[in-house]
């Protein structure tokens, strides 16, 4: 299975960066259900017989000689891929639909951070605080607060906070016109079963995407160096209203070890997520020796809150 990555795709006016298809290799398949047209959703052209082992449902793994079993997991849907080379090295309903939750806020900075320079000063307005979702993660942006586009950032990918992306939408065109233009940056990057409606990852009606497509997210993400940056953090000091900044802590608990959860060795990000319909989901990246790994896995169904991250170690 190879993820590869698509060429530099033009709409209209817009060029739109590409980044990474994920394609099943055939040594890599084992399953061979039918599924009577492989083809991406929204009419994009034929894909190879390789790409379209993952749109087979159940379990798309061939290990090598020696190699361990598959884990048994209780995912909805879950993705390992090479980071580097784009191979699938193993996949269970890749291409499933489901909320994705917070891991959407990664085509969000996917989509915004390559427009927005960091050393911005902005302050807060009322009207970029509204619409945020009853019981959505916050950082602590306030009306009338100064920040750097910086702390919003970290706000953003450590504490997973709706009113930075709030604020960073406003700053970029507005909420109906980011949501557009992240669902252009998902079809460039050959991510065609993500519809976003809600660009925090809120749960809205119709919004999904699959363990596929957050995995094209999380590659495409490590390649750009400041979203690497972001996502690989443990801590930052976020600015207070009285002028004092205080500590925030990523939720990616892999990362952090917090709450009884052993960190994973060589964890460099990516995002975690919740909501009650989405359940819990993850995009996890891990390098050693030169080589990067990246996991999806959504919506475990066993475990706990913690399973989605025992299940991607």
């Amino acid at each position: 299975m190879t993820i590869g990555f698509s060429s530099r795709a033009v709409r209209s006016t817009c060029v739109l960066c590409a980044a990474g298809l994920l394609t099943l290799m055939p040594a890599a398949a084992a399953a061979r259900a039918e599924r009577p047209d492989p083809r991406p959703p929204g009419g994009a052209q034929a894909v190879s017989p390789q790409r379209a082992v993952l749109y087979h449902s159940g379990t798309q793994v061939r290990p090598r000689p020696g190699a361990p079993g598959v884990p048994d997991v209780s995912a909805l849907s879950w993705v390992v891929a090479d980071a580097g080379t784009g191979d699938v090295l193993a996949a269970h309903d890749a291409h499933r639909k489901l909320p994705p939750a917070s891991t959407l806020k990664t085509l969000f900075a996917l989509t915004v951070l390559p427009v927005l320079p960091g050393g911005i000063r902005h302050e807060v307005s009322a009207g970029e605080l509204s619409g945020i979702g009853p019981g959505s993660s916050l950082v602590g942006v306030v009306e009338g607060g100064t920040y750097r586009v910086s702390d919003l950032w970290n706000g953003v990918f450590l504490n997973s906070g709706n009113d930075a992306v709030h604020v960073l939408a406003s700053l970029t065109g507005g909420w109906r016109a980011t949501a557009a233009r992240m669902q252009a940056e998902a079809r460039a990057l050959g991510a065609f079963d993500t519809h976003v409606r809600s660009p925090d990852g809120y749960d809205a009606p119709g919004q999904v995407s699959s363990a596929y497509d957050l995995a094209v997210f999380g590659r495409a993400g490590l390649r750009n160096p400041d979203f690497a940056r972001y996502c690989a953090k443990v801590d930052a000091l976020f600015p207070g209203q009285d002028g004092e900044a205080y500590g925030i802590m990523n939720t990616n608990r892999l990362l952090t070890g917090a709450d009884g959860v052993r960190p994973y060795p060589g964890l460099i990000g990516v995002k975690n997520g919740y909501t009650s319909n989405a359940g819990n989901t993850l995009i996890a990246a891990a390098r050693r020796d030169g080589r990067t790994l990246v996991v999806t896995v959504m919506n475990p169904q066993e475990g706990g809150g913690h399973a989605v991250y025992e299940e991607a170690r």
